[in-house]
């Protein structure tokens, strides 16, 4: 007969219903000292006469719980992790385990055996790593692999630097942030991701991918947002190229970054503020900070490796991003004004040029000569020196303004496209040509008198840094 051997509170029933059993106790002192009914007590006397010692055990003693992860299926999670996810955080790992692998598996029991094997987050806290640090520290000295020791030092990750926590604004759309990362966020090199987030909700309301941090990709995420949302109330950001005032050495208007973005905020009613210190933007460094593990892996997971393929992703991210983090939207929060037409929006988010007429009654515009013409695609001449505006819309249409009056801008090709002596002429329809009305942002004086604000504000600003 097998040895049987009884917890305290197990062996404490056995003694006291064997006491029974032999009558050297009452029925009713079992009950008290076991805290039992009668009834239980009664159980518990037929279970000692059928099975003795051993019916004192617990039914569950040595048997695993029915969620008990079996070592296969761990040593698959660890293998993925390696093999496929290693720049995933916990929370992101158990997401993909289940869509991809079909592994359902709680994040805490998750974290729980990643934290067995030594396997930190890359957004684990400075606590954490802390502790895992001295474990592993302790390891180390306790080992004289080669292959361990190597294993245990690839394990030691530094401390994150995390930004300050700060209150959110109160409604919907008050404060937008807004910035560009360059980063390797797929393939060999580094591309810039702009985004705009909302800090209030934490909603993006934008993204885009460019080379670099570009007057375009800020009218980019600009455009997704007045679409999608409307016009918010200020937009925060930092002083870096599309913010700054133009440099020294800068001529041309089209360069000049700061003043079209601003001058079309303007337009907007969109107040700018700007400063170089991370935490007057704490909500997209935080953003990125995520962003430079989940949409890395999204987009490496997609086999992403153009900026065309990143741009045609990004809706789809954004939406599924927002869905899992963004606070709800209250409509009686929502301070997002809607009032612009996709056409208004593309005439706003326009970059705009100052040039003059030419010997050849033409405009040359980013080294190519244009042609006035009208809505009936009619050539219009004007005098040598004349001074005009080009717009550039968002859609790449070009146009330009004189006095009153807009024009469309046609490109004159090098070379006819027929010839009127050898090829076949046909008899040409008229093409009437689209051009928007005039308003008041396209005039050229209206223009100028923004230039002028600026360079004040500028020159003030610079003399108070010299005093």
């Amino acid at each position: 007969m097998r040895k049987v051997e009884l917890r305290m509170n197990e062996a404490k029933k056995y003694e006291v219903i064997k006491d029974v059993y032999n009558g050297r106790k009452t029925k009713e002192r079992a009950h008290v000292e076991l805290d039992l009914s009668i009834r239980q007590i009664n159980r518990l006397i037929n279970i000692y006469v059928q099975k003795g010692k051993y019916g004192f055990v617990h039914g569950n003693r040595g048997k695993k719980p029915i969620t008990t992860i079996s070592k296969d299926l761990k040593d698959n999670i660890i293998d993925l992790y390696f093999t496929k996810y290693s720049d995933c955080t916990y929370t992101l790992f158990a997401e993909l385990l289940a869509e991809r692998e079909d592994i359902h598996i709680a994040i805490d029991t998750l974290r729980k055996l990643m934290l067995e094997n030594d396997i930190l987050s890359p957004k684990s806290h400075r606590k954490t790593r802390k502790r895992i640090k001295i474990r592993i520290s302790k390891k180390l000295q306790e080992t004289s692999s080669k292959r361990q020791i190597r294993q245990l030092q690839a394990k030691l990750v530094d401390a994150e630097f995390a930004h300050p926590t700060q209150p959110r604004c109160i409604f919907f759309g008050e404060e937008i942030q807004m910035d560009a990362c360059i980063h390797n966020w797929f393939g060999n090199g580094k591309t810039a991701f702009h985004a705009a987030i909302d800090d209030s909700t934490g909603t993006i309301v934008g993204g885009y991918f460019d080379y670099q941090e570009t007057l375009n990709g800020y009218y980019q995420i600009t455009h997704q947002m007045l679409v999608n949302y409307g016009i918010p109330c200020n937009i925060k950001t930092d002083k870096r190229t599309v913010f700054e005032y133009k440099k020294k050495g800068i001529i041309s208007d089209e360069n000049d970054t700061f003043t079209q973005y601003s001058y079309a905020a303007k337009q907007l009613g969109i107040q700018i503020k700007t400063s170089s210190v991370p935490e007057f933007k704490p909500r997209i460094e935080r953003l990125f900070g995520t962003l430079q593990n989940r949409l890395n892996v999204f987009l490496r997971l997609h086999n992403v490796t153009s900026i065309d393929e990143a741009n045609s992703l990004i809706p789809s991210f954004i939406q599924e991003y927002n869905e899992k983090f963004a606070l709800q939207i209250q409509d009686n929060k929502n301070v997002f004004v809607k009032q612009l037409s996709e056409e208004k929006i593309n005439l706003i988010l326009a970059i705009l040029s100052r040039r003059t007429i030419d010997s050849g009654h033409s405009v040359r515009f980013k080294n190519k000569f244009y042609k006035l013409v009208n809505s009936k695609h009619t050539q219009i001449f004007f005098a040598k020196g004349t001074k005009c505006m080009v717009i550039e819309a968002f859609d790449k249409k070009l146009y330009a303004t004189i006095d009153e009056n807009i024009f469309a801008l046609e490109e004159i090709p090098e070379f006819m496209a027929k010839s009127t002596n050898f090829d076949t002429f046909e008899e040409p329809q008229i093409k009437y040509v689209y051009i928007p009305k005039m308003c008041h942002p396209w005039k050229l004086a209206s223009f100028e008198a923004f230039l002028e604000r600026q360079l004040e504000k500028f020159s003030a600003k610079s003399e108070l840094v010299q005093d």
